[in-house]
Order: structure tokens, then C-alpha cells, then sequence
């Protein structure tokens, strides 16, 4: 599985509109309105890199109202789960 964040700048008056657009294009699992220097952020999620391809430039950058996109690839995934699996030693809290 291949993940990337991509941060989209849109115009400001269609932001919604954009976002409910890029959340419905398939492998992207997410969007999210955020603050800072880019108005959204979607992560989209892909068996191949190549279709991260398809996706950024081919489909989220055509949609009306996106100005910009910045597309970080992650390396590895991180959670919650997997940070307490890793500093397990097996024993119970009960013990």
C-alpha cells in the first residue's frame, strides 16, 4: 500500500466544493479542511506508486477551483497500535 498526503491551496470561495469533489475521486480516502499555508489536505492510499500519478496530476489537480498541490509519499505508517505492539515485552498490566 502506497500513501500520500497531498496538500491542496483552493480557491477560497469553492473550498467545500473541492473538497466533497477530491473526497470522492477513488483512492482517496480522506480530506481534510486545515489551517496553515495549504487549505486542504487529503490522504490517498494506492497499491502502486503509479497510480499516485494517475491521481495527483490526473484527477486532483483538475478539479475545478485547486490552485496548488504539494505530494509527500510516505515511507512507513505509523499508529498507535503499532507504536504499543513494538514496546510490548509481553507482560500484562495485571501481572
Amino acid at each position: 500500500m502506497v500513501t500520500a498526503i497531498v496538500h491542496i491551496n483552493a480557491e477560497v470561495d469553492r473550498i467545500p466544493e473541492v473538497a466533497q469533489t477530491i473526497a470522492e475521486i477513488d483512492g482517496v480516502g480522506e480530506v481534510y479542511s486545515i489551517t496553515g499555508a495549504y487549505d486542504l489536505l487529503a490522504m490517498v492510499r494506492v497499491a502502486a506508486y503509479e497510480q499516485i500519478a494517475e491521481i495527483v496530476p490526473g484527477r486532483i489537480n483538475k478539479v475545478a477551483g485547486v490552485l496548488h498541490t504539494e505530494t509527500h509519499i510516505a515511507f512507513r505508517a505509523y499508529s498507535k497500535h503499532d507504536l504499543d505492539a513494538a514496546f510490548s515485552i509481553g507482560l500484562n498490566e495485571a501481572d
